[in-house]
Formats: C-alpha cells, sequence, structure tokens
C-alpha cells in the first residue's frame, strides 16, 4: 500500500516520506478500512514535531487520527454486517504506530463508525477528533435545550462544530472570532451572536447582547488566555468546558471569582474520555448527521504525495477550516 510515515521527530519537509508499505491485516476484534480520505489534525503535526518532548517509539509512524472509507476486512469476532459499511475514523493513530495517512489502516472496530450516506469521504475525516470534542464540550453536562452556550473561537475546527451541535441541541449560541472571515464561518455555522473579540471589550460586548444574567456554558479553545472574560460572563452555576490553553499552558486559576460563580470547570480530551461516552458521542453524531444537512469547512486538499504540505497547512494556522488527504 501507499503511506506516509517519519522515523524521527522534525519538520514536515525534513522527517515526512511516501512510499510503499505492507499491507496490514485486521486482528482480533479488528476492522481493516481502505481509507478515502485522511484529516490532519493540530495534535498530528505536533506529534510529528516533537511538541512537549512527545518522542518516536516506533521504528516508522504513520500519522493521523482521523479519516473516513469502506471496511474492507474483518478480524476474528467482528459481524460479517460490517464488511463493506462506509466509515468515519477517530483515534486510530492514538498510542498505536500506524494511522489514516495510507491507503489501508486497521483498528479496534469501536473506532470505526458508520458514515451516513449523506456524508462524503472528505466530510467525514473531518468528523473525528473536532466534532467528538465539540460534542463532549457542549453536551457532557447536560443538554442545552433554551439555554445560552457561548464559543470561544467560532471558526475554528471544534468550533464550528460546536455551534451546530449547541444549535441542534436548542441553544441560543454566541461565538467570538478574529476576523470578518471568520465571522462569515461562525454565522454559516448558525451562530445567532457574533463578537469580534479584537474590535474592543469583549466580555462587555457580550454582556451587552444577552444581558445581566450570562452564559450557561461556554466551550473555550484557549482557557487561560480567556479566563478574566468568562469568569466575568459566567452565569451563576454556569460552566467553562475547554480543550485546549495554548497561550498559557500552567494558567492561574481565579479561584474566588470561579467560586463566587459556583462555577464548574470541565477539561476535556478525546483520548481519556472513556469507552462509555465515546460510543455515546460517536452515536449521537451519527443521529446528528443523519438529522439534517450538515456544514463542513474545508479549507485545502491535497494528494498523499503532497503530506508534507499538508502538515505545513496545518502549521501555518491561517486555514478557516480542516486539511484533507485524499487516498482514493
Amino acid at each position: 500500500m501507499r503511506a506516509g510515515w517519519y522515523e524521527r521527530n522534525g519538520a514536515a519537509r525534513d522527517v515526512l516520506k511516501v512510499d510503499e508499505l505492507p499491507t496490514p491485516q485486521a486482528g482480533a476484534g479488528e476492522v481493516r478500512v481502505r481509507v478515502h480520505a485522511s484529516g490532519v489534525n493540530p495534535s498530528d503535526v505536533k506529534k510529528r514535531a516533537g511538541f512537549r518532548g512527545q518522542v518516536i517509539s516506533d521504528p516508522k509512524v504513520i500519522p493521523h487520527s482521523d479519516g473516513a472509507g469502506i471496511i474492507d476486512q474483518l478480524g476474528p469476532g467482528v459481524l460479517s454486517a460490517r464488511l463493506g459499511e462506509r466509515v468515519w475514523l477517530h483515534s486510530a493513530q492514538f498510542q498505536r504506530a500506524f494511522g489514516t495517512a495510507a491507503e489501508y489502516v486497521t483498528l479496534p472496530e469501536a473506532l470505526a463508525t458508520r458514515l451516513p450516506n449523506n456524508t462524503d469521504f472528505a466530510a467525514g475525516a473531518c468528523i473525528g477528533i473536532p466534532v467528538m470534542t465539540a460534542h463532549r464540550c457542549v453536551f457532557a453536562d447536560g443538554m442545552v435545550t433554551g439555554r445560552t452556550v457561548l464559543v470561544s473561537g467560532g471558526a475554528g475546527a471544534v468550533g464550528f462544530y460546536a455551534i451546530q451541535l449547541a444549535k441542534w441541541g436548542g441553544a441560543n449560541v454566541i461565538a467570538t472570532v478574529s476576523s470578518e472571515a471568520k465571522q462569515a464561518a461562525a454565522l454559516h455555522a448558525g451562530a445567532d451572536i457574533v463578537i469580534n473579540y479584537r474590535l474592543g471589550d469583549v466580555a462587555e460586548a457580550i454582556r451587552k447582547e444577552i444581558g445581566p444574567d450570562g452564559v450557561d456554558r461556554i466551550v473555550e479553545v484557549d482557557f487561560g488566555a480567556n479566563l478574566p472574560i468568562n469568569v466575568k460572563v459566567l452565569k451563576p452555576g454556569g460552566t467553562i468546558v475547554s480543550y485546549a490553553s495554548m497561550a498559557a499552558p500552567e494558567p492561574a486559576l481565579p479561584f474566588y471569582g470561579l467560586m463566587a460563580k459556583n462555577a464548574l470547570v470541565r477539561l476535556v480530551l478525546v483520548y481519556s474520555m472513556g469507552a462509555e461516552a465515546t460510543a455515546a458521542a460517536c452515536a449521537d453524531i451519527t443521529r446528528w448527521l443523519e438529522s439534517g444537512d450538515r456544514a463542513h469547512q474545508i479549507a485545502a486538499r491535497y494528494p498523499l504525495a503532497e503530506l508534507a504540505a499538508a502538515h505545513e497547512a496545518v502549521e501555518a494556522g491561517a486555514k478557516i477550516g480542516g486539511v484533507v488527504v485524499d487516498l482514493a
């Protein structure tokens, strides 16, 4: 099979290779998927670069956790009905050497979820970690019907889907963005109100839009950097749910400000959220996909031969939407 891989950490063009590797065979409880599209997440390029001391523990690493394709082989213990099923994949390369940047990938069948016919493979490759993170952030602490949800970074990979899921759940959604182009993206996702945080006091702008009560739930892309804003706009008894804190990896916690709000702070990492929560999220996401036409942002698509360029596009950070590597 054709595959991309690296054998050491480093810059994309220095370490990524594309060539032939042996085609894997499905083991017990596994499926093999003929990958049609592979999604490139920030975590994939950080892992390749050796971010925060991540090191290579296998001779070859095929990157990417997310993807979409068709199950073409079943391992022992997998129901025969799954053969030929269209699927979206997540966590394929978590604690495993071989991810989805290859024509074939084997993985536990629970990591391959049925892809509805109304969703193409490129969109399916963008679901995985971003949509599961968004789902966990929006729904981990209960339904949002009639509630107000603030989505920080509403044009980002997670934020864009968090807006859609929150609207699907019956919430009033406010999103913050940093440009007119990102404002358009957040509105396309369905946000009721979009605020450009570069144009003034964002906390004041939010409270002006929603009144003094505040927001019920905050989906946060940069926990440490936005804590001062979130303490101001959170409703008493509200929840801050965050999946990243890049600007301040070890933030100081405004304890009494949060205590005064009886606030709940939840941190989200899809890889460790547990089998029961993961299965529930996958089932819910499938229902969401099937229940209507969903918006998907694909900023760029590359052939496998241009894997390094795909990684560089993610690292550049200027894109609005996901990056996909096409394999079929």
